[in-house]
């Protein structure tokens, strides 16, 4: 089996290198591939790249949403199944490749994610959100559209029957999912290819992380509602369960004011989301995507199934 591993960027110099250290350790009998889908870093994360032998894609940022990105990797990619990493993950095990592309054995099988986990960088109220989305068992015939394209992988022939949506601002990769079991197809989970997934977001990002998503959710899903008393319900009440959660763990005060933080923007960006009215101009791109500085500057131009060996970071 032929993979390609296709890895969206954009000044990613700080984490670039960990992931690409940890794909080189694999132990995998796939033939693979690396593509960087740079979207005009400033940094040192091209160079970092192409030390590791990855093929550089560059776009403009002005041309960048992540459905864009993903499918202009696509095109440049070769292999049977292509394997969607953010650029801020790295693997935990050196079985990570081999075990994403175990579901494809089953030829009903389109899409396969795994799982991922923080580090102790991580918000307290996210790795919350790890623990719920992505379970310690997997499931090779999910039976509802949902994955996450910081670890996800799928069948080139798919692909290029159903590109991904270039216009949405998040959520290509469940729009895609639901596509797919619509026609017949599989999703698959499985916990034992586990992915660190680094979010040093300051509150801002926070806020339009959940903003942009849910912008892209009323495009999937027009019917869907979220109303002011669906953001104060939702925040209080994910607020008591993580204070809960730190209050058994004995995190606690470690984590007082981090968690309301984290539950009032992520929710709260949802809400203002769902009121979005109108087009994407230049400002809410920038906004989305990117530091202002950049637009500004380029304007004149573990299971039981398997023995997992960890990889060991330095």
């Amino acid at each position: 089996m032929t993979c390609s591993i296709i890895i969206r960027a954009f000044n990613e110099e700080a984490h670039i290198g960990k992931l690409l250290n940890g794909i080189r350790h694999q132990e995998t009998g796939a033939n693979l591939e690396v593509i960087l889908v740079d979207s005009g870093s400033k940094d040192s994360t091209v160079r970092i790249a192409e030390s590791y032998g990855a093929k550089i894609v560059r776009i403009r940022p002005e041309e960048f949403s992540f459905g864009r990105a993903l499918n202009i990797g696509c095109q440049q990619a070769t292999g049977d199944i292509l394997l969607f990493a953010s650029a801020h993950v790295y693997p935990v095990y050196t079985n990570w490749i081999d075990q994403m592309l175990k579901p494809f054995d089953d030829p009903k099988v389109a899409l396969s994610y795994g799982r991922q986990i923080g580090n102790q960088a991580s918000k307290y109220s996210e790795q919350q959100l790890f623990a719920k989305w992505f379970p310690a068992v997997s499931n090779y015939n999910q039976q509802i559209p949902f994955c996450n394209n910081a670890n996800t992988a799928i069948r080139r022939s798919l692909w290029e029957e159903l590109p991904y949506d270039e216009t949405l601002t998040g959520l290509e990769d469940l729009h895609w999912a639901s596509q797919i079991l619509h026609r017949g197809y599989k999703i698959a989970y499985d916990a034992d290819a586990i992915i660190v997934h680094v979010h040093e977001e300051t509150p801002r990002k926070i806020f339009n992380r959940y903003y942009r998503e849910a912008i892209a959710f009323k495009r999937i899903k027009p019917m869907a509602r979220f109303g002011f008393w669906d953001f104060a319900y939702l925040a209080v009440s994910n607020l008591i369960s993580d204070y809960a959660a730190a209050l058994q763990e004995r995190v606690f005060w470690q984590h007082i004011a981090e968690i309301p933080v984290f539950r009032i923007l992520q929710f709260w960006g949802t809400y203002q989301g769902y009121r979005f009215v109108g087009t994407l101009d230049r400002t809410l791109r920038e906004r989305f995507y990117y530091p202002n500085e950049v637009f500004r500057r380029e304007k004149p131009e573990p299971s039981e199934q398997v023995a997992m060996k960890q990889i060991a970071y330095e």
